[in-house]
């Protein structure tokens, strides 16, 4: 069955003009370009896409094209996932026309061939360029279908020298990383790195609200937002019809209404009941282990379909890892965690 592609959806994303741009990221992000991947993986409103957008304009190499995906839900349809892959690439000229058009047609036919067959096509396309090609896969989070997970595993383990792949995501992919990142095969940009430095949260209140602070006052302002760069949107949002910003500034906290609405909207209500159920149940714990989770939730019953079954605590804690989900293991063994919203 025909299935449009939305072009737009093969745009690189347009930076802000008020944005800050972060020399010591980008710099990782070239260095990056002799292994096989970059992953970007963080949890929603710190900047992510802004960030390889920003680099898209600024990557200063003659012999470098980037073919640009933003992935939605729609996308874990295997076929709509590999036609939008082969018009990105072909786009930018990193396939023949031609071929392009015959693997859509392959795809878009009752005896479409095996998933394999359609990417060693694409990656002997590739293999043939002379210049470099990076391929930006936005939003993957969203990408929950086995084949094509498979499809992206097959791609990176047969990747042509020529290409680079980027992954950008709120959870961390079902892809081979631990195994990439002993070979060292991956480049890896986490929340740790994305959150803002003091001088780029000075250079941010400058531009964005032509406000200066002390060095001290800034200090706790990157205290009470860890760096998160959604939360300093929030903050210029704050400010806005006030005219004492200082003091709206000083006195900025996690509580702030635009924060727990983005907070809702974007994080909360994403997630599965149960998920939902733990992270409410648990919030009134700041450091917190598996066994102390189960101590004071109601229930961890998680609901799939008509079956329920009982989660443990840790395995719902290394869930919210691997989700991104603001926590972080405070030992090696990954017992106890720590919230850091």
């Amino acid at each position: 069955m025909f299935s449009p592609i939305v072009i737009t959806k093969l745009f690189i994303p347009q930076p802000h003009p008020e944005l800050v741009h972060r020399p010591r990221l980008l710099a990782q992000l070239n260095q990056g370009l002799t292994r096989k991947l970059t992953l970007i993986s963080a949890p929603a409103g710190f900047g992510k896409t802004t960030l390889v957008a920003d680099w898209a304009q600024r990557l200063q190499l003659s012999d470098t094209r980037m073919a640009w995906i933003s992935l939605d839900k729609d996308d874990n349809d295997p076929s709509l996932f590999l036609t939008y892959l082969i018009v990105a690439i072909k786009q930018v000229g990193g396939i023949h026309e031609n071929l392009a058009e015959s693997l859509q047609d392959m795809l878009q036919s009752p005896q479409s061939p095996p998933i394999k067959d359609i990417v060693t096509t694409v990656i002997n396309a590739v293999a043939e360029l002379s210049s470099r090609l990076i391929i930006v896969f936005d939003d993957y989070h969203l990408i929950e279908e086995r084949f094509v997970n498979e499809a992206l595993v097959f791609l990176i383990e047969y990747l042509p020298p020529q290409l680079h792949l980027v992954i950008v995501t709120r959870d961390d992919p079902y892809l081979p990383l631990a195994r990439m990142r002993a070979k060292g095969e991956m480049n890896e940009l986490r929340a740790a790195d994305l959150r803002f430095t003091t001088v780029e949260i000075q250079e941010f209140l400058q531009q964005k609200l032509g406000v200066d602070l002390s060095l001290d006052e800034i200090a706790g302002l990157e205290m009470h937002t860890e760096g998160w760069i959604t939360s300093l949107q929030l903050v210029a949002t704050s400010i806005k019809g006030h005219d004492d910003a200082i003091s709206i500034i000083q006195g900025f906290r996690g509580g702030n209404r635009f924060v727990l609405d983005y907070l809702l909207e974007e994080v909360l209500h994403q997630q599965p009941q149960y998920i939902q159920n733990f992270l409410l149940q648990t919030a009134v714990l700041n450091r917190f282990t598996g066994s102390l989770c189960e101590a004071v939730c109601f229930s961890l019953a998680e609901t799939d379909g008509n079956s329920t079954r009982i989660a443990k605590g840790q395995q719902i804690l290394e869930e919210l890892e691997h989700a991104n989900l603001f926590i972080v293991p405070l030992d090696n063994e990954r017992r106890w965690s720590v919230s850091y919203t």
